[in-house]
C-alpha cells in the first residue's frame, strides 16, 4: 500500500475526529460529562515528543519577580522602575507580585469562570465559536485544527484587541460582575506598569499611555 495513502487516511480520520468533539461544543468538560473511560487519542501526545524533550539540556532560568509593594516610596518607586526597564529589556516579560489586585477578586474570577464551565450546557452553547472578531468566547483549543496534539483544557476568553470596550452584557451572566470588576483592576495594574517604564525611559509617566500602548487586551481563562 502507498505510505503517503495510508498518511492521508489517518488525517483525514483524525479531521472527522476533530470536527465530531468540536462540533459538540461542549468541550474537554462534555466528555467527562459523557463518562468517558479512555482518553481520545487526539488528546495523546506520541510517546516520541517527551523523549525529544528529555533529551534537550536543562536550563535553570529565574524569571524576573518584581515587588511593587514599597512603590508610594521615592526611593523603592525609582527601583521598580529600573527594574522594569532592565526585564524588559533583557527578557521582554516579567512576575509582580504585591500588584494591589485584591486577593478576593482574583478567588471570585477563578470561581465565576469555574462557574460558567460547570453551568447550563445551553448557556455555554451561545459562547461557543472560532470566530477570531468575537469578543467573548468559549471554546476548546483555539489551535485545535492546527496542532499536532490537543490540549486537556476548555477555554473562555475576552477579547479587547480591536475595541477597549466590552459590553457587560455580552458576558455569561455566571462571571459577567467578577469579570468586569478583574478587568478594571489589571487595567489599573497595566497602566501602572506603563507609567513606570515611561519613567525608567525619562519620559513623561503617562507617554506609554498617550501612544495607546496600553490598548488592546487579551484574557484567556482555562479550565481543565
Amino acid at each position: 500500500m502507498d505510505a503517503s495513502n495510508g498518511e492521508s487516511g489517518k488525517d483525514n480520520e483524525r479531521m472527522k475526529e476533530l470536527k465530531a468533539f468540536d462540533d459538540t461544543k461542549l468541550g474537554v468538560k462534555g466528555l467527562v460529562d459523557a463518562g468517558i473511560v479512555n482518553i481520545p487519542k487526539m488528546f495523546v501526545r506520541p510517546a516520541e515528543d517527551p523523549a525529544k524533550e528529555l533529551d534537550h539540556p536543562k536550563f535553570h532560568l529565574g524569571i524576573p519577580v518584581i515587588d511593587l509593594g514599597g512603590l508610594s516610596t521615592t526611593d523603592l518607586h525609582r527601583k521598580i522602575a529600573d527594574e522594569i526597564w532592565t526585564a524588559s529589556e533583557k527578557w521582554g516579560f516579567f512576575q509582580v507580585v504585591n500588584h494591589g489586585i485584591p486577593i478576593v477578586v482574583l478567588d471570585n474570577m477563578i470561581a465565576g469562570i469555574r462557574r460558567f464551565n460547570e453551568g447550563d450546557i445551553e448557556a455555554k452553547k451561545e459562547f461557543y465559536g472560532r470566530d477570531r472578531t468575537r469578543q467573548v468566547k468559549f471554546n476548546s483549543n483555539h489551535d485545535l485544527f492546527q496542532s499536532q496534539t490537543v490540549g486537556w483544557r476548555d477555554s473562555f476568553t475576552i477579547s479587547m484587541i480591536n475595541s477597549s470596550q466590552i459590553d457587560p452584557n455580552d458576558l455569561p451572566a455566571a462571571c459577567r460582575d467578577v469579570a468586569i470588576e478583574f478587568i478594571n483592576h489589571v487595567t489599573g495594574l497595566g497602566n501602572k506598569l506603563f507609567d513606570l517604564l515611561s519613567e525608567a525611559l525619562h519620559l513623561k509617566p503617562d507617554h506609554l499611555r498617550s501612544m495607546e500602548c496600553n490598548e488592546g487586551k487579551l484574557l484567556s481563562c482555562h479550565y481543565y
